[in-house]
C-alpha cells in the first residue's frame, strides 16, 4: 500500500509562540529525541517537529513554515531536498548535519551551491549545534570550523564540481516522482495532489526529460540510483511533534 506524503503530527508544539521555529529531517529516532529536548530547553528557539523522509520534509515545511530546517546528509546525498526546500521558500534556512562519510570537498561545495546556508558535523557538541543554528539564520552562512579546510579547496577544483549533474526537479515534480515510485498512476496522483490529470502528465514529461529517462519505471530507477529518491526506512514513515 502506498506510503502517505502527508505528515502525521504526534503531540503538540513544544513552545506556543516566539523564537526561531526549528524542524529536523533525520532517520534516527534517538537523534530526533535528543535534538527536540535540546531545542525545547533553549531560549529563543521553538521546536516544530521532525520527519524521517525527504518527501515528508516537503509537506512538513509547506504546512508549518519553519525558520530553520536541519537535514541529515544521509537523507540528502545529492542536495535535491535542500535545493527544493530553498527554491520553494526564499526565507527558509537549511543547515546540513554532515556525516563522516560526506566530509568531502565535493559534498560540502555542492551543498552550498545547491542553496544550503550552513554545514556542521552531525557529531558536533550541543553548544556548537545551537550556535550553528542561530548563526546560520542570522548570517545565512555558517561553516563548521572542522569543515573549513574542506570548503577552502582550490577554486579551479570547485568550479568543476556539479558539471553534468541532472537538472533539479521542482517541488511538485519531486512529489509526483515519489508517488510514481509508490506505484500510483496519473489519475490517483492527481487526486492526491488536487491537480488535473493533464497537469500530472506535464510533470511526468518534465521528470522524464530532466532524468533522461525512457519511461516512468526507468525514471524511478534513475532517481534511486542517483540519490534523487532515497529508500524508505524499514518501518512506515512518521512525522513527530513534541
Amino acid at each position: 500500500m502506498p506510503r502517505s506524503l502527508t505528515p502525521r503530527p504526534i503531540g503538540g508544539l513544544g513552545q506556543s509562540e516566539g523564537g526561531l521555529a526549528i524542524a529536523l529531517v533525520d532517520g534516527v529516532p534517538m537523534f530526533r529525541e535528543g535534538l527536540s529536548a535540546l531545542v525545547l530547553r533553549t531560549r529563543g528557539l521553538r521546536w516544530l517537529g521532525a520527519t524521517d523522509t525527504p518527501q515528508g520534509a516537503l509537506q512538513f515545511a509547506e504546512r508549518y513554515r519553519p525558520d530553520v530546517v536541519m537535514i541529515d546528509s544521509g537523507l540528502d546525498p545529492r542536495h535535491h531536498l535542500s535545493h527544493t526546500l530553498t527554491g520553494a521558500n526564499g526565507d527558509l534556512v537549511v543547515l546540513i548535519l554532515v556525516r563522516d562519510g560526506h566530509r568531502t570537498t565535493q559534498y560540502v561545495a555542492t551543498a552550498i551551491a545547491a542553496g544550503v546556508h550552513g554545514v556542521i558535523l552531525r557529531s558536533a557538541e550541543p553548544p556548537q549545534l545551537l550556535e550553528a543554528v542561530q548563526a546560520t539564520h542570522r548570517d545565512r552562512r555558517y561553516v563548521d570550523p572542522a569543515l573549513a579546510a574542506t570548503v577552502a579547496a582550490p577554486r579551479s577544483r570547485l568550479a568543476h564540481i556539479g558539471e553534468g549533474e541532472q537538472q533539479p526537479l521542482s517541488r511538485r515534480e519531486f512529489q509526483v516522482l515519489q508517488l510514481i515510485a509508490d506505484g500510483l498512476e496519473n489519475q490517483a496522483i492527481a487526486k492526491i495532489l488536487y491537480v488535473s490529470v493533464e497537469t500530472v502528465r506535464t510533470h511526468v514529461k518534465s521528470i522524464l526529460r530532466k532524468l533522461s529517462a525512457r519511461d516512468r519505471t526507468h525514471a524511478v530507477a534513475v532517481a534511486f540510483k542517483s540519490g534523487v529518491l532515497i529508500a524508505p526506512p524499514p518501518r512506515r514513515s512518521t512525522t513527530e511533534r513534541t
